[in-house]
């Protein structure tokens, strides 16, 4: 649903138009019409300007070359707009493309931990190359891409036509992907903004009645949902979310007396089982069991 938005004349923008066009890249989000005669006429004019420049002929010129000859020489849909590739090298480019991308994006983000053991443990530091999550976010973003690329031109051969449907189809076979990287992070990010879209879409369609202050009024009741799991079911909670409230509030989250909170079946002492609260004696029904010595 998001490229078929993304495909229509009035779609996304922002963001999230920038995001999924970065992703499957501009050949299926276009963002302007023109004839494959005058984009084709751009690659022959990119072609002999690289042709001119290397005129002293060396290895990686021809292995270059010859890559280039194989891509531009092979089954191409008229209504592909990957000019300069058939569909199938245009497939294992996108898959190429973006595994490098997932693969340096997880090397980054373990690069901090990893430093902090470069004196104390150097073996370490191989482990941010070989780790199984770089492949697993490579593996899910090239395998996305390559299936939703190679999606649409299969339909637009079998229907001989590029239709804004098409991107729905695509995408849904895309998401089988996510058996590569398992995060429910990106998955709730994704039907949160599907929603959202959906919504101000079926707004701007007059489908949908507008709400002054939704967005505000959303986000105080899903804080209100995640404070109230914060309380009456830690358990529920992802762990990084858990970590940010106890910073948030300087531990002020783990120090209620959720024993008291147990009749409701909720389990809300279940991570707290050797918290005692100091209470004071005079103002409690039941002797507590740390009580406040007064001096």
């Amino acid at each position: 649903a998001h490229f078929c938005c993304c495909r229509c004349k009035d779609g996304l923008k922002g963001f999230t138009f920038s995001a999924l066009r970065f992703i499957v890249g501009k050949e299926e989000i276009p963002t302007h019409s023109y004839s494959p005669e005058t984009a084709y006429a751009k690659v022959e004019q990119k072609t002999e300007k690289q042709e001119e420049k290397s005129r002293g002929m060396n290895i990686i010129a021809l292995v270059r070359k010859l890559v280039d000859s194989i891509c531009k020489h092979g089954p191409r849909h008229r209504c592909c707009k990957h000019y300069e590739d058939n569909c199938i090298s245009y497939c294992i480019k996108g898959f190429i493309r973006m595994f490098s991308v997932g693969y340096l994006i997880q090397c980054c983000l373990r690069v901090p931990s990893a430093f902090r053991h470069l004196f104390t443990k150097p073996s370490r530091l191989l482990s941010l190359f070989y780790n199984k999550e770089n492949f697993q976010l490579g593996a899910f973003l090239g395998s996305f891409v390559s299936i939703y690329k190679g999606t649409s031109c299969f339909l637009r051969w079998v229907r001989n036509l590029d239709d804004e449907l098409h991107a729905i189809i695509a995408g849904f076979l895309a998401g089988v992907s996510m058996m590569f990287y398992k995060s429910t992070t990106i998955s709730m990010y994704l039907a949160s903004k599907l929603v959202e879209t959906m919504y101000f879409k079926g707004i701007e369609a007059g489908k949908v009645p507008y709400f002054p202050h939704a967005d505000t009024i959303i986000y105080s009741i899903s804080t209100a949902i995640c404070f109230q799991a914060a309380v009456m079911e830690v358990q529920n909670l992802r762990p990084s979310y858990w970590k940010f409230l106890l910073r948030l509030t300087k531990g002020r989250f783990a120090v209620m007396n959720r024993k008291v909170l147990d009749v409701f079946g909720t389990g809300a002492s279940k991570h707290f089982q050797d918290f005692i609260p100091r209470l004071d004696p005079r103002y409690t029904t039941v002797t507590p069991e740390l009580p406040i010595e007064f001096s």
